[in-house]
Protein backbone atom coordinates (compact mmCIF):
# COMPACT_ATOMS: atom_id res chain seq x y z
CA UNK A 1 0.00 0.00 0.00
CA UNK A 2 1.22 3.40 -0.81
CA UNK A 3 0.35 6.44 1.29
CA UNK A 4 -2.59 6.89 2.36
CA UNK A 5 -5.19 9.78 1.80
CA UNK A 6 -8.59 10.69 3.83
CA UNK A 7 -11.37 11.54 2.14
CA UNK A 8 -15.78 11.81 1.79
CA UNK A 9 -17.87 11.41 -0.98
CA UNK A 10 -21.88 11.13 -1.29
CA UNK A 11 -24.42 9.56 -2.33
CA UNK A 12 -26.99 13.21 -3.22
CA UNK A 13 -30.63 12.32 -3.81
CA UNK A 14 -33.36 14.45 -4.73
CA UNK A 15 -37.04 14.54 -4.09
CA UNK A 16 -37.20 12.31 -7.41
CA UNK A 17 -34.57 10.03 -6.09
CA UNK A 18 -32.03 10.93 -9.20
CA UNK A 19 -28.21 11.33 -7.62
CA UNK A 20 -26.46 14.15 -8.30
CA UNK A 21 -23.00 13.52 -10.10
CA UNK A 22 -20.03 16.12 -10.67
CA UNK A 23 -18.54 15.70 -13.70
CA UNK A 24 -14.56 17.19 -13.62
CA UNK A 25 -13.18 19.62 -16.48
CA UNK A 26 -9.91 17.87 -16.28
CA UNK A 27 -8.01 14.91 -17.26
CA UNK A 28 -10.61 11.95 -18.34
CA UNK A 29 -13.71 13.84 -17.52
CA UNK A 30 -15.41 11.22 -15.62
CA UNK A 31 -18.28 11.46 -13.43
CA UNK A 32 -17.62 11.23 -9.95
CA UNK A 33 -19.41 11.94 -6.26
CA UNK A 34 -19.59 14.89 -4.70
CA UNK A 35 -17.05 15.29 -2.19
CA UNK A 36 -13.12 16.10 -0.92
CA UNK A 37 -10.10 15.37 1.21
CA UNK A 38 -10.39 15.66 5.48
CA UNK A 39 -8.49 18.19 6.66
CA UNK A 40 -6.04 17.60 10.03
CA UNK A 41 -7.92 16.53 13.06
CA UNK A 42 -11.52 17.22 10.95
CA UNK A 43 -14.55 14.23 11.48
CA UNK A 44 -15.89 12.92 8.46
CA UNK A 45 -19.35 14.33 8.59
CA UNK A 46 -17.62 17.85 8.53
CA UNK A 47 -15.92 17.29 5.93
CA UNK A 48 -18.82 15.76 4.15
CA UNK A 49 -20.69 18.99 4.85
CA UNK A 50 -18.20 21.43 4.13
CA UNK A 51 -17.07 19.76 0.37
CA UNK A 52 -20.34 18.57 -0.41
CA UNK A 53 -21.49 22.48 -0.11
CA UNK A 54 -17.86 24.16 -1.55
CA UNK A 55 -18.22 21.13 -4.53
CA UNK A 56 -22.41 21.84 -5.49
CA UNK A 57 -23.21 25.00 -3.84
CA UNK A 58 -25.82 23.09 -2.08
CA UNK A 59 -26.96 22.39 1.49
CA UNK A 60 -27.63 18.21 2.05
CA UNK A 61 -28.65 16.53 5.24
CA UNK A 62 -26.68 13.47 5.55
CA UNK A 63 -28.58 9.95 6.18
CA UNK A 64 -26.42 7.49 7.06
CA UNK A 65 -23.03 6.23 6.31
CA UNK A 66 -23.27 4.16 3.34
CA UNK A 67 -19.17 2.59 3.65
CA UNK A 68 -15.66 2.58 3.66
CA UNK A 69 -14.34 2.73 0.29
CA UNK A 70 -10.70 1.40 -0.13
CA UNK A 71 -9.13 3.41 -3.71
CA UNK A 72 -6.20 1.08 -4.38
CA UNK A 73 -3.37 2.83 -6.41
CA UNK A 74 -2.09 0.17 -9.03
CA UNK A 75 1.55 0.16 -9.34
CA UNK A 76 1.35 0.57 -13.46
CA UNK A 77 -1.33 4.00 -13.00
CA UNK A 78 1.01 6.85 -12.70
CA UNK A 79 -0.39 10.07 -14.22
CA UNK A 80 1.47 12.52 -16.51
CA UNK A 81 3.70 14.76 -14.55
CA UNK A 82 4.09 12.47 -11.16
CA UNK A 83 6.95 10.71 -9.44
CA UNK A 84 5.29 7.83 -8.42
CA UNK A 85 1.82 6.53 -8.40
CA UNK A 86 -1.47 8.12 -6.80
CA UNK A 87 -1.48 7.60 -3.37
CA UNK A 88 -4.45 4.78 -1.69
CA UNK A 89 -7.29 6.72 -1.08
CA UNK A 90 -9.94 6.00 2.25
CA UNK A 91 -13.73 7.41 0.65
CA UNK A 92 -16.05 7.72 3.77
CA UNK A 93 -19.26 7.62 1.46
CA UNK A 94 -22.57 8.76 3.05
CA UNK A 95 -26.16 8.97 1.61
CA UNK A 96 -27.52 12.15 1.67
CA UNK A 97 -30.76 13.89 0.61
CA UNK A 98 -30.37 17.64 -1.42
CA UNK A 99 -31.91 19.54 1.25
CA UNK A 100 -34.97 21.68 0.92
CA UNK A 101 -34.08 24.93 0.13
CA UNK A 102 -35.41 28.33 -1.27
CA UNK A 103 -33.90 27.79 -4.53
CA UNK A 104 -30.86 29.97 -3.49
CA UNK A 105 -27.19 28.12 -3.29
CA UNK A 106 -24.10 29.32 -3.28
CA UNK A 107 -21.69 29.10 -6.40
CA UNK A 108 -20.06 25.62 -6.90
CA UNK A 109 -16.49 24.71 -7.47
CA UNK A 110 -15.11 25.75 -10.98
CA UNK A 111 -14.18 22.87 -12.91
CA UNK A 112 -17.32 20.64 -11.56
CA UNK A 113 -20.43 20.34 -14.13
CA UNK A 114 -23.27 19.25 -11.94
CA UNK A 115 -25.52 16.91 -13.47
CA UNK A 116 -28.73 14.93 -11.76
CA UNK A 117 -28.67 11.37 -13.10
CA UNK A 118 -30.91 8.21 -12.64
CA UNK A 119 -29.45 5.81 -9.99
CA UNK A 120 -30.02 2.61 -12.53
CA UNK A 121 -28.71 4.61 -15.89
CA UNK A 122 -25.49 6.08 -14.65
CA UNK A 123 -23.26 7.61 -17.51
CA UNK A 124 -20.95 5.34 -18.88
CA UNK A 125 -17.75 7.48 -17.53
CA UNK A 126 -18.13 7.09 -13.60
CA UNK A 127 -15.56 6.27 -11.68
CA UNK A 128 -15.32 2.32 -10.45
CA UNK A 129 -16.12 4.00 -6.92
CA UNK A 130 -19.17 5.95 -7.98
CA UNK A 131 -20.96 2.98 -9.74
CA UNK A 132 -20.07 0.67 -6.30
CA UNK A 133 -21.33 3.69 -3.93
CA UNK A 134 -24.05 3.70 -6.33
CA UNK A 135 -24.93 0.23 -6.76
CA UNK A 136 -24.69 -0.21 -2.46
CA UNK A 137 -27.26 3.01 -1.57
CA UNK A 138 -29.61 2.07 -4.79
CA UNK A 139 -29.40 -1.72 -2.70
CA UNK A 140 -30.07 0.19 1.16
CA UNK A 141 -26.93 -1.02 2.00
CA UNK A 142 -24.96 0.62 5.30
CA UNK A 143 -21.77 -0.75 6.65
CA UNK A 144 -20.14 -1.95 3.69
CA UNK A 145 -16.27 -2.45 3.55
CA UNK A 146 -14.88 -2.32 -0.20
CA UNK A 147 -11.82 -2.22 -2.13
CA UNK A 148 -11.82 -0.39 -5.76
CA UNK A 149 -9.39 0.05 -7.78
CA UNK A 150 -8.65 2.92 -10.08
CA UNK A 151 -8.70 1.17 -13.87
CA UNK A 152 -11.00 -1.17 -13.37
CA UNK A 153 -10.56 -4.89 -13.62
CA UNK A 154 -7.08 -6.21 -13.66
CA UNK A 155 -5.16 -7.88 -16.02
CA UNK A 156 -6.17 -11.36 -14.18
CA UNK A 157 -9.54 -10.43 -14.34
CA UNK A 158 -10.39 -9.00 -11.02
CA UNK A 159 -13.40 -7.32 -10.86
CA UNK A 160 -12.74 -3.11 -10.35
CA UNK A 161 -14.56 -3.60 -6.55
CA UNK A 162 -14.76 -6.17 -4.43
CA UNK A 163 -15.99 -6.70 -1.26
CA UNK A 164 -13.73 -7.21 2.13
CA UNK A 165 -14.63 -9.87 4.31
CA UNK A 166 -16.78 -7.93 6.40
CA UNK A 167 -20.64 -8.23 4.61
CA UNK A 168 -22.76 -5.10 4.05
CA UNK A 169 -25.63 -5.55 6.50
CA UNK A 170 -28.53 -3.61 6.97
CA UNK A 171 -31.29 -5.16 9.31
CA UNK A 172 -33.59 -2.45 8.34
CA UNK A 173 -37.24 -3.57 7.28
CA UNK A 174 -37.22 -0.85 4.34
CA UNK A 175 -33.77 -1.07 3.16
CA UNK A 176 -34.84 -2.57 -0.37
CA UNK A 177 -36.06 0.67 -1.37
CA UNK A 178 -34.66 3.17 -3.12
CA UNK A 179 -32.74 6.11 -1.78
CA UNK A 180 -35.01 9.01 -0.35
CA UNK A 181 -37.92 6.54 -0.82
CA UNK A 182 -37.02 4.86 2.58
CA UNK A 183 -38.51 7.35 5.32
CA UNK A 184 -34.92 7.35 7.55
CA UNK A 185 -33.78 10.57 8.97
CA UNK A 186 -30.82 11.03 10.75
CA UNK A 187 -30.98 10.70 14.40
CA UNK A 188 -28.01 12.17 15.10
CA UNK A 189 -27.81 16.22 15.17
CA UNK A 190 -24.34 16.46 13.71
CA UNK A 191 -25.28 14.47 10.74
CA UNK A 192 -27.91 17.37 9.81
CA UNK A 193 -26.56 20.43 8.52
Amino acid sequence: MSALTWAVAAVVTDAAGRVLLCRQGRGERRYALPGGRLRPAESPVRAALRDIRAETGREIDLVDLIGLYHLAATATHTPAGRAGPLPDILVHVFRARAADDDGSTAEPRPGCRLTWHIPTALPDTVTPLTRMAVTDALGGRSGVLRAVTRSGPTSEGEPAARAWPVAARDDRPEAGQPPGQRGETATDPSLRR
